[in-house]
Formats: C-alpha cells, sequence, structure tokens
C-alpha cells in the first residue's frame, strides 16, 4: 500500500511572492547528487535577477558567445544555488577552455560545461586543471559516448529539441552495460508531458529555460499598477 504523499509547508513573504517557479514535475526525476546537494531542477538562463529569484536547484549559465569571466563574476554574485558554467568548447576550445574552466571553479561554479563540438584534446586540457565535474552536451547521436567518459566527461547534458527524449533513451541504452547510472541532464521542453517523457527516457535532472521570465513578471506588475492608481 503507497503511503500518502506529506504535505509540505510553505514559507516565503509579500516581497518574494513572484519568485520564478520550475515545473513542479521535474520533482519526480532521481536527480544528481553534486557535492552532496541533490539537483533535479537546472534553470537555464543568463539573466541575473531570475537567477536570484528563482527556485531553481541549480543554473545553467551557458551563452552562445565566448565565455567572459566577468560575466560569471556577476552569476556567482546573485546566485545562493550551485553553477554549471559553460567554459566553451566550439569557437572556444583547447587551453583557452582550460584557463576559463580554471577561473570558473576558482570563481565557485561546481562543475563545468563543454559544447557538443569539443575535440577529445580540449576535455583532456579541461580534465588537467579543474577538479569540477566535465558535463559535455550531446546534441545527436554522432559521438563516442565512451571516447568522452575516458576523457574525463562525468555527466552528458542532452540537448536535442524534439528529439531530446529519444537521445536520452539512446545514450541510457548505449550505457547500460558498462555505466547504467551514469549522470544525465536534459532539457525538458515546454510542457509537463514533454518533461515527463524525458524523464521516463531516463534524464536524472531537468533544464528549464527561462526566456522572458523579467519582462513578463514585469509587464503584470505594471498593469497592476496601472489598475491601482
Amino acid at each position: 500500500m503507497l503511503e500518502p504523499k506529506k504535505n509540505v509547508p510553505n514559507l516565503t513573504s509579500k516581497l518574494r511572492s513572484d519568485i520564478v517557479e520550475t515545473p513542479s514535475v521535474i520533482r519526480d526525476a532521481s536527480g544528481i547528487n553534486l557535492f552532496g546537494k541533490r539537483i533535479k531542477s537546472i534553470i537555464y538562463t543568463m539573466d541575473v535577477a531570475v537567477i536570484a529569484n528563482c527556485n531553481a536547484d541549480a543554473v545553467l549559465a551557458v551563452y552562445p558567445w565566448t565565455p567572459n569571466t566577468k560575466i560569471l563574476q556577476a552569476i556567482s554574485t546573485v546566485s545562493n544555488v550551485p553553477i554549471l558554467a559553460g567554459i566553451g568548447g566550439g569557437l572556444t576550445k583547447g587551453l583557452r577552455s582550460a584557463t576559463i574552466g580554471f577561473f570558473a571553479e576558482e570563481n565557485g561554479a561546481q562543475a563545468v560545461v563543454l559544447n557538443a563540438p569539443t575535440p577529445l584534446e580540449t576535455l583532456v586540457s579541461v580534465g588537467k586543471v579543474v577538479d569540477v565535474p566535465i558535463i559535455y552536451t550531446v546534441v545527436n547521436k554522432s559521438i563516442d559516448i565512451k571516447q568522452r567518459i575516458n576523457a574525463g566527461v562525468k555527466a552528458f547534458n542532452v540537448a536535442g529539441g524534439k528529439d531530446t527524449a529519444n537521445l536520452v533513451r539512446w545514450l541510457r541504452n548505449e550505457l547500460k552495460d558498462t555505466s547504467p547510472n551514469f549522470p544525465i541532464i536534459a532539457s525538458g521542453g515546454k510542457t509537463d508531458a514533454q518533461i515527463k517523457e524525458t524523464i521516463d527516457a531516463g534524464a536524472n535532472a531537468i533544464t528549464f529555460t527561462a526566456y522572458g521570465v523579467t519582462e513578463a513578471t514585469f509587464q503584470k506588475k505594471m498593469e497592476k499598477y496601472r489598475k491601482e492608481n
């Protein structure tokens, strides 16, 4: 007989009532223990206002430009949760990625993230200078998974768009004989059903995109203020 779920008391305040909440379905994921902290929900944003006002377990700080140490400093200043910091892998690679990875760790990042095109040589270089886990982004089935793991990858981050759940299933199948419990992070999609499918496929943690949240929240408040005054 299943025990009924226990009610969880909620503590908040009037000034923090607009906190950005991750989809509750993400709590169904197993999570990943990162230095003793269980990570289930990971907010994907570079908006420091959102980072400072969200309930995610971690922050995925990656963006399409060359990694900048000042941006990481800004994020680490406002974040109250672990940061998974992007350190390149495409145009930015080799010694530069390794140097940025070292800086990221020194500034509090608890993991570093490398993009899909990252050469094996860059993975090895980063592994020589950082003590935090290296996360490798998977976008299709063209990679040699075991090569990446042997080069130092400690977790995969699946970003396959509409094919994400299928990519997670493929990864789990490829890893079942050698590393059945290998950590997998994946983008969840826009709906609860898509997130649930990705979790059921084998993702341990889910990234949640926060596009336009600051603007939408501010617009909502301004509409309220206009009506009140």
